[in-house]
């Protein structure tokens, strides 16, 4: 006769199994239709992390006091001449504002007229009176080329040149920078190929910067933080955009993403890449590995039926809880999955040993009940402690993910005690014929009950020897380290990390007014880490008046090329070929039968001439609009920077204040990093320094460094308190230090050979993977719970018995599962399957094999817990 309660439940699911089948059904309608109408994952990651740590309340307040400036996706563009750029630029900043209900605003700061009029004001004494000099210099060929824009005036203008070479006045080196933009412009143009002449290039010598020929356009979208990727159709649109406008390489241009929104989509897409692939192959695995340990297609059946239920009453109860998903949360499917077929395996396994010993369906279920019933209860109840031990931590996507995971080892555990027994009785399995037991590996239990302390002397040598890699494992906080950096988003970003001038990774601070900001900058920019700051005091110009001077004087004497009082008329066809045939004739002639460059590119030019002079004229039409089609916009945006006007606090733009200035008067100071920002090491350090100076200071960087704070402080205190919650339920349930110790020694010990290979290997703790540990912990509890009861219970040979199979089934059903994920496309993901691999063999190894040489000779059967 049952006598224990959850023999009692058992015999009575078996009683009447239909009922119980009919409960769990209008359950799993319920959860389902839950499920469906409030499934959500909500991917905003800022949401991980509990709002109320104090680095977490710094964030929040500079969203609020800037939220223009929050979650903006940049389009980086760059072409391949500065007019290039800016033209691309412009054309994408006006295409996408015409979508509104996409985008909240759409903005190009380089294209800013404030910028586009004072420029030069924010250039260097020095920088600018060069500039202005070198301007100044070049009088005489933007005064003709004003007089007369044509083919026939850019050649009598190189012409001019050319006779100062034969007159000895200068060097034929001195013109190498002009012939080689012009041959490179009229052979495209021979060859049928886009062309342009940069005037910004040309008159600079050449010597053009990355950031000339960059542009920024920034892009604050309407995210959906409901789908799995928020931003998809905010960037799907402006690919399209980018596309439909030709802003192609082929065409002189470059556009690329990046910003946090096209980071986390690429992130996301990474994840689903080959999901579908490597999910049937792990559901296949699995369902092979069940075939291989029940045998029978309705035990498998009724195995799955009742995890599938689980999972979906768990989801529908999940959100209930906490209302949606969030990244990590989420993972409660793959934890219910891995432990729900570990108590359905226990369960059924048991079973067909008691079958095969009785030969009766109701006494082998009651009887199963009676031999894993108790394990099974403690192992939830130490597995429901291990999961709500993250509930008081600050990392809220973890605990989320403990809330709902513990509350799913309660349903596991009521539906394998219920619904499985209820599910078999209705299906209605064959007799076990054979004993599942391994008899083989008696030899192997008798071996390590021979020689328990060779086991465990050199279980503790391999902890001894590799406890010094554990002061060297790494944690890595890093987030842009556990992405895919053959990604758009990502290679952008750590394209642009790569130079101070650019690099997303600065800190901003708050000040209680502009006047405290420059004091604050003053000492941020005193610190070895920092390269500069910037206030809004920044954009007014030092030394104003003496650069005003020099601009005024450079507009004096640019103005008849500015201003001209007439034009000529445009060449005929016949005037075209005489100027480009004279000139040819002078560039051979300047080359003579010298060698080198300037001569060389002197008769490519020339040979370049010859070919225009006879080709059709619309080739001669088209040339003349490739050398001047950017020369209108090169006058202009000149003329507009000779115009620049004294600055002040009072007529600085509206839309540039409130990116400094909050609405309550708090200012902010952008903090940028010495040398490149894509090092971890320097990032810590310029972190740690700003924030001994600003506490109250935020950014990438204090995210990373802060996050991985929270984010391991979160994990110590969830493992000191999981560790406490399962040594007193198991000291209060077998009353016995010695017995406890048994159980959580060796789960330690596992835990640490994981890390220390780990290190050996140099994978470093993550924020991914470092959610492995909680996960195979909890496995490795029940694992070893069931071994002490057992070994209670009076079972010798251990690893010949039912359970040990029972346990290298389940074992490898989780392993397949999670191992599956080494073969993510995601670094992190992958990083998280390959410590889960690793910690799962650990653990099953000190299950096996050092669990019983701890153990030693079973205690007699009356001190079994049931």
């Amino acid at each position: 006769m049952p006598k224990s309660l959850i023999e009692r439940v058992v015999a009575l699911c078996i009683r009447g199994p239909w009922l119980v089948i009919a409960v769990a059904s209008v359950l799993t309608l319920l959860s389902l239709s839950v499920a469906v109408k409030r499934f959500t994952i909500n991917t905003d990651t800022a949401r991980l992390i509990s709002p109320y740590v104090a680095w977490r309340q710094d964030e929040i307040a500079i969203d609020t006091a800037f939220p223009q400036r929050t979650n903006p996706i940049v389009a980086v563009v760059d072409g391949e001449t500065p007019e290039l750029a800016d033209e691309a630029a412009e054309r994408l900043t006006a295409a996408l504002m015409q979508h509104g209900g996409t985008f909240r605003r759409v903005r190009q700061p380089a294209s800013n007229p404030f910028f586009a009029k004072n420029g030069l004001l924010f250039l260097p004494i020095e920088e600018l009176t060069r500039t202005t000099e070198a301007l100044i210099a070049q009088q005489g060929l933007l005064e003709h080329l004003a007089v007369d824009p044509s083919l026939r005036g850019f050649l009598q203008t190189l012409s001019f040149g050319l006779q100062g070479v034969q007159a000895g006045q200068m060097k034929l080196d001195e013109l190498t920078g002009p012939m080689t933009a012009l041959s490179n412009v009229l052979e495209r143009v021979l060859a049928g190929q886009p062309a342009r002449l940069s005037w910004r290039t040309l008159l600079s010598g050449g010597k053009i910067g990355v950031g000339e020929l960059r542009r920024f356009v920034l892009i604050d979208p309407i995210l959906d933080h409901s789908a799995l990727q928020p931003g998809a159709e905010a960037t799907d649109l402006i690919r399209r955009t980018v596309g439909g406008l030709g802003l192609t390489p082929d065409r002189g241009v470059r556009v690329r993403l990046t910003g946090s929104v096209p980071i986390a989509d690429d992130e996301f897409g990474t994840l689903a890449e080959n999901v579908v692939l490597n999910t049937t192959l792990t559901l296949a695995a699995i369902g092979l590995i069940l075939y291989f340990a029940l045998r029978y297609g309705r035990i498998i059946f009724a195995v799955l039926a009742t995890l599938l239920v689980g999972i979906i009453v768990t989801t529908g109860i999940g959100l209930l809880l906490v209302g949606e998903f969030n990244l990590i949360s989420v993972a409660f499917a793959a934890l219910f999955v891995g432990l729900g077929i570990d108590f359905g395996i226990q369960f059924t396994m048991r079973y067909r040993a008691e079958r095969h010993a009785l030969d009766d369906l109701p006494t082998a279920l009651v009887a199963a009940a009676r031999g894993v019933g108790g394990s099974l209860t403690l192992a939830a109840i130490s597995l429901l402690a291990g999961f709500f031990s993250f509930l008081p931590t600050e990392f809220r996507g973890v605990s989320e993910l403990g809330l709902i995971a513990g509350i799913g080892m309660v349903i596991a555990y009521v539906a394998n005690l219920t619904l499985l027994p209820a599910l078999i009785t209705v299906l209605r399995p064959p007799a076990e014929p054979r004993s599942i037991e391994t008899t083989s590996l008696a030899t192997l239990d008798h071996w390590i009950h021979d020689h328990r302390r060779l086991v465990i002397m050199a279980t503790f040598l391999a902890v001894t020897v590799g406890s010094p890699l554990l002061i060297n494992i790494p944690f890595d906080s890093n987030p842009m380290n556990l992405r895919d950096k053959h990604v758009e988003s990502v290679a952008t970003f750590l394209d642009l990390a790569k130079s101070p001038e650019t690099t997303p990774n600065t800190i901003d601070v708050l000040a209680p007014s502009l006047q405290d900001s420059e004091t604050l900058a003053a000492k941020l920019r005193a610190l070895p880490e920092v390269s500069r700051t910037m206030t809004l005091a920044s954009f007014i110009p030092d030394d104003q008046d003496q650069k005003l001077s020099d601009i005024r004087e450079a507009t004096l004497k640019l103005a008849p090329a500015l201003h001209p009082t007439e034009v000529m008329t445009p060449p005929t066809d016949a005037e075209n070929i005489a100027t480009l045939s004279q000139t040819a004739t002078m560039l051979r002639d300047a080359a003579g039968a010298r060698a080198g460059l300037a001569e060389d590119q002197a008769r490519r030019l020339a040979t370049v001439l010859d070919q225009l002079a006879a080709a059709s004229p619309s080739k001669r039409n088209a040339a003349e609009a490739a050398v001047f089609i950017d020369w209108r916009r090169f006058l202009d945006r000149l003329r507009l920077l000779l115009s620049a006007e004294p600055i002040t606090r009072e007529n600085l733009p509206r839309d540039l204040v409130a990116d400094w200035i909050a609405a309550d008067g708090r200012a902010r100071i952008e903090v940028f990093p010495k040398g490149e920002a894509n090092d971890d090491v320097a990032l810590a350090k310029f972190a740690n320094a700003v924030h001994a100076v600003a506490p109250h200071a935020t950014g990438t960087p204090i995210v990373i460094v802060e996050s991985g704070r929270t984010v391991v402080r979160a994990f110590i205190e969830a493992a000191l308190f999981s560790l406490v919650a399962i040594f007193l339920i198991l000291w209060v349930t077998l009353r016995s230090l010695r017995d406890v110790s048994h159980a959580l020694g060796p789960l330690v010990l596992a835990t640490i050979l994981t890390l220390e290979t780990a290190s050996l290997l140099g994978l470093s703790l993550n924020f991914a993977n470092i959610i492995a540990l909680p996960l195979m912990l909890a496995v490795g509890v029940a694992f070893h719970i069931y071994y002490i009861i057992a070994w209670r219970a009076g079972v010798s040979d251990m690893l010949a018995s039912s359970l040990t199979r029972a346990i290298f089934f389940s074992a490898l059903t989780t392993g397949i599962a999670f191992g599956s994920l080494c073969f993510s496309s995601h670094p992190g993901t992958a990083s998280m399957g390959l410590l889960l691999a690793l910690s799962l063999f650990f653990t099953l190894l000190s299950a096996f094999i050092v669990v019983p040489a701890f153990l030693g000779p079973p205690h007699e059967a009356s001190d079994a817990v049931t």
